[in-house]
């Protein structure tokens, strides 16, 4: 009978503590700085170049996402911040993010996904590929069709995708499309 009733004791403070922590869960979020990093061919097709992003911050106004590209053997050849709120811009009209909680992760799904394989187009440019209006660079965008180097894209908002690939000739990241 002893064993038992203890039994009932720890099941029923496991119960307790199942509850309290739902919640929790329930009222707020769990916020974790997002910090990834991954090596792809960019800036030279014999060489991997580390691209790195980091989220930080707790609501929208304070969140900014990091994202640097360094080559080999570490010279940073691209670095830009982009704020959660400039991130939570032009999105779908149909996603609701009135609620800041919603906003949060809303920016860190951004945040999740920013390396995903979609992003990283080998090559940038098809030897097919034409210009378009799309294309700020025309001698950038010719270049990238001979020189077969691979692009990466990324997200500004619904209606607002950068891609971005090195410049051999001027020795610097550009944007080479910029597009819905």
């Amino acid at each position: 009978m002893r064993n038992f009733s203890l039994l009932m004791i720890i099941c029923l403070f496991a119960i307790t503590a199942c509850n309290s922590n739902n919640k929790k869960d329930a009222g707020s979020i769990e916020f974790k700085n997002v910090n990834q990093r991954i090596t792809k061919s960019f800036s030279s097709l014999k060489t991997l170049d580390t691209f790195k992003i980091e989220l930080t911050g707790r609501t929208p106004e304070n969140m900014v996402l990091t994202f640097t590209i360094k080559t080999a053997d570490g010279k940073e050849i691209y670095n830009t911040k982009i704020k959660g709120t400039k991130l939570l811009g032009s999105t779908d009209p149909n996603v609701d993010l009135t609620k800041e909680k919603d906003q949060i992760i809303f920016v860190k799904t951004i945040a999740d996904d920013f390396f995903s394989d979609d992003n990283f187009l080998e090559p940038a440019v098809m030897p097919e590929d034409k210009a378009d209006n799309y294309v700020p660079d025309k001698a950038l965008y010719e270049e990238l069709k001979k020189s077969g180097l691979n692009g990466f894209k990324y997200r500004l908002g619904k209606e607002n995708n950068i891609y971005i690939a090195w410049s051999e000739k001027e020795q610097k990241v550009k944007i080479y499309y910029n597009c819905c």
